[in-house]
């Protein structure tokens, strides 16, 4: 019978330079720690930690049935096309880790869209030679060829055990039954009517749904038939296909037939990293996410963090300045490494990290404008959802797709009733002009035929002991990164259980535009001494510093005594983890 347990968040923040408690004083990975108001959910038969409830019943539903851990993500991924249309997605893109137990092996999935074969790359520039932010962002030309579909079922035919009828036969009964419209799902589809104004279907499919209402979606419940009958061939062939490029006719779209029937997902090797006795695997290019995590880390790891205590100022400075010569050396050396040389080996490299860490005045901020991309880079002859799934069997996935901004362009697929993605603005329109994020790029992300964007998404896998403590992954554009450093080094560096690490209040910084983002629990006495070191914050008009909530963290992982862990993330108010007995 499934546990199914929801438990009250409460996010921390810590006074500037007070150390907390020493990590075996909480109980560390304690099944029961009543040294804590944060507890996660706990289950022996598996764990799903999503954004939307409903799909967090979908796959333990899954699991209870006996499918593994991928039937269940794959599961989980076509009902948020369903119950969370702001990312969850047939339309978009994204990747997955898989870890294996029969094995021990670890794999990477790469299902990111892709820039149609008429793509270039001043595609966006207007006369004056200015990227047109509307056409890169609110347009049918802001698609990308998407890669869901192909994703989901490429891991299920792979590494599943059930039939397509099994796992996306609940997505299809909640589209074509319809099912209660939260008070959260009513409120987002109420905020982004001006960006589906520019759309006829758009309208008619988002637009008058209220809380409470019973919401049947025909025509997606329809498209979801053709693709459980048909494969990946009832999305990139056929009917579907047709709508698509319909779509596309109806004005400045790209994708072609022969576009969605070349689309191909690729396996791929995760980016691997140490911290502290920790295995890490996380997401490979054209993901900056794995990359930079590990870079991170590596710079962390040659301090004391214990004795900054958590959230202190000592410690935010370390993770800002950390941040701040990651995010520029994104902007110079990652892309799609089909088409540009990475250098991730060079990236990861602990030595590489010291050098950086050499940098770092512990008394006072950097600015950006003094730290350069690869400044130290000693080259050899770099809106979504996410959820973590786990099962008895030891199998674990973490799972990051998208549409990239919330609902994508705002544009949907008259007669399949599905939203396109608009991640062609994930590219680099124009080297050093930022994305809709505030991200620069540069040549190696330029636009360029059949090419991956470059993307924050950031599923990781942490493991210790031959187990996986730790699936985890958020959403949130550029401050996806920034957001699973935290809650990793939550687990391995302080050593706390999984709600706890995802409560507990975030930062953020991301080299341009230098300035730190804070959610509202950073204390003031902290922000006040990161400012007396030299740090930017965004001011609001009363003088106060802006406050924004960073990421939506799921994540799931084994405890002791043969239990697996699960926490959803607080910040997002229809995020669920369900446990399986």
């Amino acid at each position: 019978m499934k546990n199914i347990l929801f438990g009250l968040a409460v996010l921390i923040g810590t006074p500037a330079f007070a150390a907390e408690a020493p990590a075996e004083a909480v109980g560390a990975r304690a099944v029961f720690d009543y040294g804590t108001i944060h507890h996660p959910v706990l289950a022996k038969g598996g764990m799903v930690s999503s954004q939307d409830r409903l799909s967090s019943r979908v796959g333990a539903d899954i699991l209870e049935r006996g499918g593994n851990a991928v039937d269940a993500a794959v599961a989980v991924g076509f009902a948020l096309a369903v119950t969370h249309p702001q990312a969850g997605n047939l339309g978009g893109g994204g990747f997955m880790l898989i870890h294996l137990e029969d094995g021990n092996e670890t794999l990477a999935i790469d299902f990111r869209e892709m820039a149609p074969a008429l793509a270039n790359r001043d595609m966006y520039l207007d006369k004056s030679g200015n990227v047109d932010n509307k056409k890169a962002q609110y347009s049918r030309a802001s698609a990308g060829v998407p890669g869901t579909v192909m994703g989901l079922l490429d891991a299920l035919e792979t590494y599943g055990t059930m039939t397509r009828r099994q796992v996306m036969g609940p997505a299809i009964r909640l589209a074509s039954e319809g099912f209660t419209v939260s008070p959260a799902l009513a409120q987002s589809l109420a905020s982004a009517q001006e960006e589906f104004s520019a759309d006829e279907s758009s309208i008619a499919y988002f637009s008058g749904i209220k809380a409470g209402n019973r919401w049947v979606q025909a025509d997606l419940a329809k498209t979801l038939r053709r693709i459980m009958r048909r494969g990946a061939d009832g999305f990139y062939t056929g009917e579907t296909a047709r709508l698509i490029v319909d779509e596309m006719g109806e004005g400045g779209g790209l994708i072609s037939l022969e576009d969605l029937q070349n689309y191909e997902t690729l396996t791929r090797e995760p980016v691997r990293g140490t911290y502290r006795g920790y295995e890490i695997a996380a997401m490979s290019p054209p993901s900056s996410g794995g990359v930079h995590i590990v870079q991170m880390l590596n710079i962390l790891e040659g301090y004391d963090l214990q004795a900054d205590g958590h959230n202190s100022a000592a410690y935010l400075h370390k993770l800002i300045e950390s941040m701040r010569r990651a995010y520029a050396d994104r902007s110079k050396y990652l892309g799609d490494p089909d088409f540009v040389d990475v250098p991730v080996l060079e990236l990861t490299d602990k030595a590489y990290a010291a050098r950086l860490r050499g940098g770092i005045n512990l008394d006072r901020a950097s600015t950006s404008a003094e730290v350069l991309p690869g400044s130290a880079l000693v080259l050899e002859p770099v809106n979504t959802t996410h959820y973590s799934v786990m099962d008895k069997y030891g199998n674990a996935v973490s799972l990051t797709y998208t549409l990239n901004f919330s609902y994508g362009s705002g544009y949907s697929v008259d007669g399949a009733g599905f939203l396109l993605n608009n991640e062609m603005d994930d590219f680099s329109s124009k080297p050093g002009a930022p994305n809709g994020y505030g991200l620069i790029g540069g040549e190696a992300n330029k636009i360029e035929p059949r090419k991956r964007p470059l993307s924050s998404m950031t599923p990781m896998l942490v493991m210790k002991d031959g187990e996986v403590v730790l699936a985890t992954g958020s959403p949130g554009g550029s401050t996806i990164i920034t957001a699973v450093l935290q809650v990793a080094l939550n687990v391995m560096e302080w050593e706390m259980n999984l709600a706890e690490a995802t409560h507990r209040g975030r930062i953020h910084h991301q080299w341009l535009p230098d300035s730190v983002a804070v959610e509202p629990v950073i204390s003031l006495d902290t922000i006040n001494a990161l400012k007396a070191m030299g740090h930017n914050f965004t001011a609001m008009p009363n003088g106060g510093v802006a406050r924004t909530v960073l990421g939506r963290v799921n994540s799931a992982g084994h405890m002791k005594d043969g239990y697996i862990g699960g926490a959803a993330d607080p910040r997002g108010p229809k995020s669920a983890a369900i446990g399986v007995d």
